[in-house]
């Protein structure tokens, strides 16, 4: 077993239940998969990022310890739209060989190894500092028409943790597909003056147009953290 960043070798012994049966104490989770969005790839050392939070056991709210995993490419087939106090989702499949493969797993988001070729422009990282209130836009493909620009409006800018802006969808199209954001459109990138400023991390639940959103430049220094 691992705990507090240790492995330990342990001893347990197995408790009778009444129906005669020996069983232990464990809480045993082996796999999980979702809908998400990724962040960005940074072709100097083929990583990615992705959700801009982390993968939770949807049970014990605690953040799950990553083995193995990989991302792969997702076809979007419905969604499920958003009301004020039910966050809707995206419904899709699995299609596809893996694009890469996830080494950790933290509250900033899910970090790994991109192994499929990317011929894309680079753009450049935003700096809290240069992040404002104002007009921007997110990269979603919501539709299954494929990554499509949706305008949105940063009403706040923090140092909160991990709730670093808070942002509102303010494009009529995303707004009637969507009616907000929804789950699955964790990650999606967050563009303000051609920079990449974040990504979206959360949707509120008494408003599903509005939503918060961490800094790029925080998802990072998390992944550098976790080298």
């Amino acid at each position: 077993m691992e705990r507090n960043g240790e492995s330990q070798n342990i001893s347990a012994i197995p408790s009778e239940s009444e129906d005669g049966i020996y069983r232990l104490g464990l809480w045993v989770r082996d796999s999980t998969a979702g809908i998400g969005t990724l962040t960005y790839y940074n072709p100097e050392n083929n990583t990615f990022a992705a959700l801009g939070h982390g993968i939770t056991d949807v049970d014990t709210g605690n953040i799950l310890t990553v083995k193995s995993g990989n991302i792969l490419p997702c076809r979007i087939l419905s969604v499920q739209k958003s009301e004020n106090g039910n966050p809707g989702e995206l419904n899709g499949s699995f299609d596809g060989a893996p694009l890469g493969e996830i080494s950790q797993n933290s509250d900033r988001g899910i970090f790994g190894t991109y192994t499929s070729p990317v011929q894309s422009e680079a753009i450049p990282v935003a700096s809290p500092s240069e992040i404002e209130k104002g007009a921007a836009y997110i990269l979603a493909n919501v539709d299954g028409g494929g990554v499509k620009q949706y305008s949105i409006e940063i009403t706040k800018v923090s140092q909160k943790a991990n709730k670093n802006m808070v942002i509102e969808i303010t494009d009529e199209t995303l707004l009637s597909l969507t009616g907000g954001i929804v789950q699955g459109m964790s990650g999606a990138p967050i563009i303000q003056n051609g920079k990449l400023a974040g990504a979206i991390t959360h949707v509120f639940v008494n408003n599903s147009a509005k939503g918060y959103g961490v800094f790029a430049e925080n998802m990072i220094e998390a992944s550098e953290n976790l080298e």
